[in-house]
């Protein structure tokens, strides 16, 4: 009996494979198909390039989940969000999770919340500032005003995406400014900016620059006393993309959610410390009012009505079954004690690495866990310095400047997510001590300087 003959491929070990000696395609569509093993392999190589995830301190972004996590969200890569005629009960999860953040952001039980899942915060914040407008435009139809002018009043600190919503949508950008010692906007500078045209101020529940806290109860205090003062309605927006997943569970007093009546809508990060990979944000509002039902598309989509308030159609499911998972399996405990524990490893090696000596602290990591720190003296080398030395060892440090009319102050953030062990922080504290005395002892012939403004 003859056998046949396989094909050269299928019996040749995948580097001795002809497409492993032969130069490969890299802007072009390759003439020939290769064997699954061999395009794995090649692409696994070329990503070997990339940074270890783990060792990723500059990343608020989830890099590590239960393997039973990873088995649901693999199962269902293939469930499109947006077919929820197709796949109900995914609908129905999603249902489920929007109603439990609502109620962990203390939205009025009577009072109707709604909210949708979106890829990430930044989706959700456009939502969110779009409602802001559309509610603003309408009360100054009603009223007989021009509509040409809206503004929106944030700290010169918020998220890149804010500063896109206003290029976007044209609305007028209007930022509180840093400075030296101060990170967070105030109540004062932020009414001093209110007029007729103000759709509303965000407020950041964790600012991406040192995870402080903006002092949200009393711009809203303010705000209020303001709109009563000029008879006008300017609302809040909480940006809590840093903070939504942990405020509650480690600082459930402080009042920042929906317990403030004119907190109108708040997006958070699921893939941050939602503890979900990327990418999946949440947006919610208070209550049916302060989502205006022109924004909200019914389409008939495959068998029925499906209404819908998304940027993004198509994406898949399984970010939020990953959402629910997480949700199921730690409950309200299990938060709590991971945001614990990701606290304390902050603000134990933040105390730390102060005790190096060149070091000052802007922040400790005891609001989210999350802390940045400066130079005393940046003279003999600069933050930016220890960023590339602390790179040769793997990890990931971001340097960079604070934001505008603070930018003299440069500096370094870490982020601790779940993943990041006491042990990692021991590892981190050995290879930054030993690159300070590098440093010290034979610093560079000239600091090196940022070459590029940060953006998040």
């Amino acid at each position: 009996m003859v056998k046949k003959l396989l094909p050269d491929a299928d019996l040749a070990p995948t580097y001795g494979s002809r497409a492993m000696s032969e130069p490969v395609p890299k802007y072009t569509l390759p003439d020939d198909e290769m064997p699954p093993r061999t395009a794995y392999q090649l692409i696994h190589d070329e990503l070997m390039l990339d940074g270890n995830a783990r060792l990723n301190l500059a990343t608020f972004v989830t890099t590590w989940m239960e393997p039973e996590a990873e088995r649901l969200m693999a199962e269902t890569f293939d469930k499109n969000m947006i077919d929820k005629d197709e796949y109900p009960q995914t609908a129905e999860i999603e249902t489920r999770c929007v109603n439990m953040i609502a109620r962990l952001f203390n939205a009025p039980e009577d009072g109707g919340a709604v909210g949708v899942s979106a890829i990430g915060s930044s989706e959700a914040v456009m939502l969110a500032g779009m409602a802001l407008k559309w509610r603003w435009r309408a009360r100054r139809a009603a009223a007989g005003l021009p509509t040409d002018k809206p503004n929106l009043i944030m700290g010169a600190n918020v998220q890149v995406v804010w500063e896109k919503f206003c290029r976007y949508w044209d609305v007028e950008p209007r930022y509180v400014p840093m400075h030296e010692g101060r990170y967070v906007i105030t109540p004062e500078e932020v009414v001093g900016r209110i007029d007729e045209n103000t759709i509303g101020v965000v407020a950041i529940l964790g600012t991406t620059f040192t995870g402080e806290f903006e002092p949200i109860e009393a711009v809203h205090d303010a705000v209020v006393r303001h709109n009563e003062e000029h008879d006008l309605q300017v609302p809040l927006h909480v940006d809590a993309a840093s903070g939504g997943f942990v405020a509650p569970f480690i600082h459930p007093d402080l009042r920042w959610d929906f317990r403030l009546p004119n907190v109108v809508s708040i997006n958070a990060s699921g893939h941050k410390y939602g503890l979900v990979y990327p990418g999946v944000g949440w947006a919610v509002w208070r209550s049916k009012e302060h989502l205006p039902e022109d924004l909200v598309f019914h389409v008939n989509y495959l068998g029925g009505d499906m209404p819908t308030f998304t940027l993004n159609f198509s994406r898949p499911g399984n970010q939020v079954v990953g959402q629910y998972y997480n949700f199921l399996r730690l409950g309200r405990a299990g938060y709590t004690r991971i945001m614990n524990s990701l606290c304390a490893i902050a603000t134990e090696l933040s105390g730390q690495i102060a005790g190096l000596g060149p070091f000052e602290l802007l922040s400790d990591g005891s609001t989210i866990p999350v802390f940045a720190l400066r130079l005393k003296d940046a003279s003999r080398y600069s933050v930016y310095d220890v960023s590339a030395r602390l790179r040769m060892r793997g990890w990931q440090v971001p340097a960079y400047t604070m934001p505008p009319d603070a930018e003299n102050v440069a500096v370094l953030r870490v982020v601790v997510r779940e993943g990041f062990s006491r042990d990692m922080a021991d590892l981190l504290l050995a290879d930054l001590t030993e690159v300070v005395e590098g440093l010290e002892s034979s610093p560079p012939r000239a600091p090196k300087e940022a070459e590029a403004g940060f953006h998040h």
